[in-house]
């Protein structure tokens, strides 16, 4: 995807890389999905369930984090090419979504993307790289350990530029849902019906996807050969089938199957249409 290049001025950017964080004693509220998290960093990365909820709780510490940071957006974003790249993501999202929150009469706030290492500290408690790039509603924030790009490609075979952006643009969808104030809602629905908890995550989680597409069909200029294939590939491998290889029940799904994530990026990417992406159309019915 040929994304102009970022301005310093018009994103926000925090880098916690460098900082040498060693995490122990209170870590922070747990949130933020880290059950679902610490099972799925068993299935993909191999890391045990138990221990990474023990280190996201501050039980466990870290040693310091070589991989230096910026000290200002320009140098946060060139730290390396996979920095810029998801800068460059960053700013090219703000300018499609800010537009459609003033046709909504919506208020409209900038996401701030957190570079991190290894581990970091967020509003939601302490970030750690096993539980992949989030967003934290608590703090608008977009987490990201860069190298969590690396093993998409080593380790689960989503690869090319568009499989990264579309990880950013997801985490994204997840903010425009914070604005438009649905994530509330439902955070709401799945306490007082618990037994929809998984149903009503999966649903939001398809819905960030097909978010997602529309961004990248908003910018279709912008898009190169192989682009959408890279975009759906990387969807299917991170269904929720897939990375645990057919251990869970549907049941137990927070993120949706393969075949939905395909199908809602996929509908985002076709229709360019934020309305189209209701997938909770037929809860209403």
């Amino acid at each position: 995807m040929r994304l102009d290049d970022f301005d310093p001025n018009a994103i926000k950017v925090d880098d916690q890389r460098g900082s040498g964080m060693s995490i122990g004693g209170a870590g922070g509220k747990i949130g933020c999905g880290s059950i679902v998290i610490a099972a799925i960093a068993y299935f993909v990365f191999g890391a045990d369930p138990m221990s990474t909820l023990s280190t996201i709780n501050g039980a466990q510490s870290s040693g310091p984090v070589a991989t230096s940071g910026g000290t200002n957006v320009s140098e946060s974003c060139r730290v390396d090419a996979l920095s810029k790249e998801s800068c460059d993501a960053l700013a090219s999202l703000n300018k499609t979504w800010a537009p459609l929150f003033a046709q909504a009469n919506i208020k409209f706030a900038d996401p701030t993307l957190h570079f991190y290492s290894r581990m970091g500290r967020s509003g939601c408690g302490t970030a750690q790289s096993a539980m992949g790039p989030f967003y934290c509603p608590e703090d608008q924030g977009i987490y990201l350990d860069t190298e969590f790009y690396k093993q998409m490609d080593q380790e689960l075979g989503a690869t090319g530029q568009f499989a990264r952006d579309y990880v950013i643009a997801h985490e994204y969808g997840h903010h425009v849902q914070n604005l438009t104030g649905l994530s509330d809602q439902i955070r709401s629905a799945q306490q007082q019906n618990p037994d929809r908890a998984n149903d009503l995550s999966v649903r939001l989680e398809l819905q960030a996807d097909c978010y997602a597409g529309v961004w990248a069909a908003k910018n279709r200029d912008r898009l190169e050969p192989g682009d959408m294939e890279s975009g759906l590939n990387a969807a299917h491998q991170i269904g929720d089938d897939v990375l645990t290889k057919g251990r869970a029940p549907e049941s137990a799904f927070t993120h949706g199957s393969a075949a939905q994530r395909m199908q809602w990026l996929k509908k985002g990417l076709d229709t360019g249409n934020e309305d189209a992406c209701d997938t909770f159309a037929d809860l209403r019915t």
